[in-house]
């Protein structure tokens, strides 16, 4: 999974950024401080996988990983080229989901690029520059179509769906927010726009305003834009999140605890990330390594199992499958095994959060 975190310059990105992934981006008071998009892996918090570990002290312990990619600061105009937008609109396009960090603290020591903090304009400055640059995407995908037509009518009905999606865009507003059918949505989804990706908000807080952010007016006005969108909006402080980042497991929970919150916003903005993308984790577990494997929710064992090897998917049998809460309530495989607690599953068996796998299969 690629996360793009978006936002205008000096909003925070690339302090969340560095915070969530210890990459050391440089961060700076000034617009356009991050040129070429900086890219960190992540390491999945699952307590499952930890609990596993314990079991079995296996040689090696792999979580699963969630991307992140800091691209730069858009500015109005991004979409015609300005503040080189182009550039970083094309990096937008090569994520799964967007992470659109919202200034939401005053300080007059960190520069604003228009000059004050006002989180609803800074979202709809990304947004228009977005939708913007789908126009043009959409207007080039019916000019195509229209050309096709002249020899296949078929491509006349994409011409009607992208000529309404076009109109729909032209009053700013989102592709994900476009009403139609869903085989008119999945024609619409071979065109890689931008606002057809998910969005997570992640609200940018002070220290004040993070130990009380519901109370916050900036806080609230993107919550309140956030549900009428049907996203998520996550509160975060990226200068806390920098200093978690440097604690070790004890330490890291006796700061939490000091702040009076059970996760940091790098755990909440990875949950929110899985449920927005529809994705589940499975586990393998043994004496030489523990892992969690991500999958999209509804995957059937032997796609499942094709994310360790192809040759797991070509030669599936069956899969030997326990609870993860199953196992833990017995305490070992050997008990659950003598507790007839580990089923056999065929090939339509559809996997489930936190299964623990053995796959059998034969090549």
């Amino acid at each position: 999974m690629k996360l793009g975190i978006v936002g205008l310059p000096n909003v925070g990105k690339s302090t969340l950024f560095n915070a969530i992934t210890n990459a050391g981006a440089e961060s700076a008071n000034y617009p356009f401080c991050t040129i070429d998009p900086n890219v960190g892996m992540v390491a999945v918090p699952d307590h499952r996988l930890d609990k596993l570990s314990e079991m079995y002290h296996p040689k090696k312990t792999t979580p699963a990983v969630i991307e992140f990619v800091d691209i730069a600061g858009l500015v109005k105009g991004a979409s015609r080229g300005e503040g080189l937008g182009n550039k970083f609109l094309s990096n937008i396009r090569m994520t799964d989901a967007v992470v659109h960090v919202v200034r939401c603290f005053d300080d007059e020591n960190v520069i604003h690029v228009e000059g004050s903090t006002d989180p609803i304009r800074d979202i709809d400055i990304i947004d228009l520059e977005l939708v913007m640059a789908d126009v043009e995407m959409v207007e080039r995908r019916i000019d195509k179509a229209q050309k096709a037509a002249k020899g296949d009518k078929k491509f006349l009905h994409e011409v009607d769906v992208f000529t309404g999606l076009l109109a729909w865009l032209n009053d700013g507003k989102s592709a994900r927010s476009y009403d139609c059918s869903e085989e008119d949505r999945a024609l619409i989804a071979t065109s890689d726009l931008l606002t057809l990706k998910p969005v997570i908000y992640a609200a940018n807080l002070d220290e004040d305003g993070f130990s009380d952010y519901e109370n916050v007016d900036y806080y609230k006005r993107v919550e309140e834009r956030a549900k009428a969108e049907g996203a998520q909006v996550i509160p975060v402080c990226a200068k806390l999140e920098a200093e978690i980042a440097e604690l070790d497991g004890e330490e890291k929970a006796m700061f939490l605890e000091d702040l009076g919150i059970h996760e940091s916003g790098l755990d909440r903005l990875i949950k929110a990330s899985y449920a927005l993308l529809g994705l589940i984790s499975y586990l393998t577990s043994g004496e030489d390594e523990c892992r969690a494997w991500t999958i999209t929710a509804g995957t059937k064992a032997p796609q499942a199992a094709g994310k360790i090897h192809s040759d797991f998917e070509r030669g599936f049998i069956r899969a030997e499958v326990i609870a993860y809460d199953d196992l833990m309530a017995v305490g070992s495989m050997a008990a659950a095994r003598e507790k007839g607690m580990i089923r056999s599953e065929g090939k339509d068996y559809v996997v489930k959060d936190g299964d623990i796998i053995l796959f059998r299969f034969n090549v």
